[in-house]
């Protein structure tokens, strides 16, 4: 019998009895009740910063949010989505492990992007159609409300910046003035093609934001190994951040992040340097001009530089990539650095500057703590205890050779350390749910550190559900 198959086979056997790979987390009786109480913790988080910003909101109106610390409305309600939620729930919770395991790559890459797709997709018609998806990118402050004022697109770049300010003529909308025009233009470049209005918007954002989990699987199997990938997969497939990505520009921002890294990854670790290494800074460079604060995963994109075994040979095709956008968006006439400048003179006159950084320095945490959901929490406190010690010959060659588990705690905590520098700047003061969902991406993966996956997947399902049935969020 041919040696790979029965190697297979033998793999196969292995999932039927138990779903975990035998180089599976430890299960000591003191892990579980240190991974309890991070949950826990988070949980207690998510409750002060509810109680304490109820009680300001109340007495000062300063948060601007109807249910601190998450911009949303307490509305318990159900839709045509609950059953389709429900059902994707159990499935992934019963069958995701083994799948994970078992399945192609590729074909676990398509499995793990279309049962994202259908999370999210239920999840935001629990809300119902218009509500959930078609009327969400068309409210007053949304992207569409703008196409018609992109006729001549680069005329209109040329005088973007002079509607940046609140109190100059014709100022554009929170967030068109709140993001570089990258992010407008591509849904006006929607509506040029024949998908315009707030319907296709929705389904671009939900169909593109699902990719970010494949993107994030890619990364991780070349940079910490295909185990630790697939015991994520079924995790960034059942993620409680889908409640935003269904229906929000950041999920679509997430998921063009997500591949900026990914393509990064794949070209420092020798799969066609030049072509992906291309790719990633394409990507990274489209980032920086659809939020200015995804600049950000310029930290995430070099941590994942020293994994590579090959790290100098695709940065020339990076760096030309990474131009191209800049400076197309410069030719046409539009100035990220002035644009920025007025941005944050924008947002401190207006509710930015309102909002009390005291509270929203960690309330913006407990609102990621429920974006990444219970089971990212404790995942993050095994990866802190990952081992550290490298299997080196080399001090020079020390991440390269790094076991498996402190690779991905590595590329986590950067994630971490980005989203920390970002709350620590004051220029992210609440609705950080949908903003801050890039980095969440990179969080998700540390559930890979977590035994018994379906007991936290349960408890990841539960918490998603009952924000999406509980709250009417704004996003």
């Amino acid at each position: 019998m041919n040696p790979d198959l029965l190697r297979d086979r033998e793999r196969h056997q292995d999932a039927r009895i138990d779903d975990r790979p035998r180089d599976a987390p430890s299960e000591r009786p003191r892990d579980h009740v240190r991974d309890l109480s991070a949950a826990l913790a988070a949980a207690l988080l998510v409750l002060v910063a509810v109680l304490v910003g109820t009680a300001i909101q109340a007495r000062h109106h300063s948060l601007f949010v109807a249910w601190p610390p998450v911009f949303a409305q307490w509305e318990p309600h159900v839709g045509p989505g609950t059953p389709a939620a429900l059902a994707v729930a159990v499935a992934v919770v019963a069958y995701g492990p083994v799948l994970a395991a078992r399945l192609p790559w590729r074909a676990l890459l398509l499995t793990a992007w279309g049962t994202a797709m259908a999370w999210t997709f239920s999840l935001a018609l629990v809300d119902g159609w218009q509500r959930g998806i078609a009327g969400r990118l068309t409210t007053t402050n949304e992207y569409l409300t703008v196409i018609g004022r992109f006729h001549d697109i680069p005329a209109t770049l040329r005088d973007f910046t002079h509607h940046i300010l609140s109190h100059s003529p014709a100022p554009w909308p929170a967030h068109i003035a709140g993001h570089p025009p990258a992010a407008t233009v591509t849904f006006v470049l929607l509506d040029r093609i024949g998908l315009g209005g707030g319907a296709w918007a929705g389904v671009w954002c939900i169909t593109v934001g699902a990719t970010a989990g494949a993107a994030v699987l890619v990364a991780v199997r070349v940079l910490a190994g295909e185990q630790l990938a697939r015991r994520a997969a079924p995790f960034l497939v059942l993620a409680p951040a889908a409640v935003w990505v269904g229906t929000s520009a950041d999920g679509y921002f997430a998921a063009v992040a997500a591949w900026s890294v990914a393509f990064l990854a794949l070209a420092v670790t020798g799969h066609r340097p030049r072509s992906a290494g291309l790719a990633a800074g394409l990507f990274l460079g489209l980032t920086a001009y659809l939020s200015y604060g995804l600049t950000l995963f310029a930290v995430i994109a070099g941590a994942a530089l020293p994994l590579g075994h090959r790290r100098l040979r695709p940065l020339p095709f990076a760096v030309a990539g990474l131009a191209v956008v800049p400076v197309v968006f410069t030719l046409l006439g539009f100035n990220w650095w002035e644009a920025y400048r007025l941005l944050i003179t924008r947002y401190y006159e207006g509710v930015g500057g309102i909002r009390p950084y005291g509270y929203w320095v960690w309330a913006n945490l407990a609102c990621t703590a429920l974006i990444v959901g219970p089971a990212t929490v404790a995942g993050l406190r095994r990866a802190g205890t990952a081992p550290v010690r490298p299997q080196l010959p080399e001090l020079r060659g020390a991440l390269r050779t790094a076991a498996p588990q402190p690779r991905l705690a590595l590329l986590v905590f950067a994630a971490l350390f980005a989203l920390l520098v970002a709350d620590l700047s004051g220029m992210s003061k609440a609705e950080t749910e949908r903003i801050w969902l890039p980095f969440a991406m990179w969080l998700l993966p540390a559930c890979a550190f977590l035994p018994r996956p379906r007991a936290w997947l349960t408890a990841q399902a539960a918490l998603a559900l009952l924000l999406n049935h509980l709250l009417l969020t704004g996003w």
